[in-house]
């Protein structure tokens, strides 16, 4: 997986919530290997949901997409249900309460849908 594409899944799991329900599938089968990027993955999304960096080497452009995606997403309670995910993984608890900048990109998600997501 290239990192654009890490980056890609990321965004989708933090802000798209069929992506994050495929990925709930996935841990509740028991189909996940110990090589499985999940976990990363997941952790770069929570980091997505942390504040914005104040840093001035971002797109102010790309900060207002992440703050809408940020915003819509409170509605799907998507923070507490990556919570749970990484808790159910075992991942140690995060450090950081600040965006890294270099995770802040002007990344378009998929158009919400009743389509159902399959891994």
């Amino acid at each position: 997986m290239t990192s654009r594409e890490k980056l890609q899944s990321a965004y989708e799991l933090a802000f798209y919530p069929p992506r994050l329900n495929a990925a709930w599938r996935r841990i509740q089968s028991g189909e996940l290997t110990p090589d499985d990027p999940l976990g990363e993955l997941l952790d770069i999304a929570l980091l997505l949901h942390q504040s914005l960096p104040e840093s001035v080497g971002t797109s102010q452009r790309a900060l207002n997409r992440l703050a809408l995606y940020q915003a819509k997403s409170r509605a799907f309670g998507t923070v507490r249900f990556l919570k749970n995910l990484r808790f159910r993984l075992g991942r140690p608890p995060l450090l950081q309460h600040e965006v890294p900048a270099n995770l802040v990109r002007d990344i378009g998600l998929p158009p919400l849908s009743n389509a159902q997501i399959r891994p």
